[in-house]
């Protein structure tokens, strides 16, 4: 099995999971994920995490092998100012 690209995991995220902004970046193997989803207004850093992981599914253990999250909602994005790098 080929490892993924950060377009198929952006893909697998965005799959399971309504995000008003995904950026993700990586190199088959660890990858950095931005992710902006109002799903998350209410929930803790942790439990976010769990969401992306639980939209993953069996490809968090099977094929995506490292992934570091920053996980926003909407209102927290916006009042972040992204910087014109986060623009991808």
């Amino acid at each position: 099995m080929a490892d993924p690209t950060a377009d198929d995991v952006s893909r697998f995220i965005a799959a399971g999971l309504a995000c008003a902004h995904l950026q993700v970046e990586g190199d088959g193997r660890h990858f950095f994920a931005t992710i902006v989803s109002a799903e998350f207004d209410g929930h803790s850093r942790v439990a976010r995490h769990q969401r992306v992981y639980a939209a993953l599914g069996d490809r968090m253990r099977e094929q995506i092998h490292a992934l570091s999250m920053k996980t926003l909602t909407p209102a927290e994005w916006a009042a972040a100012e992204p910087t014109p790098a986060q623009h991808h």
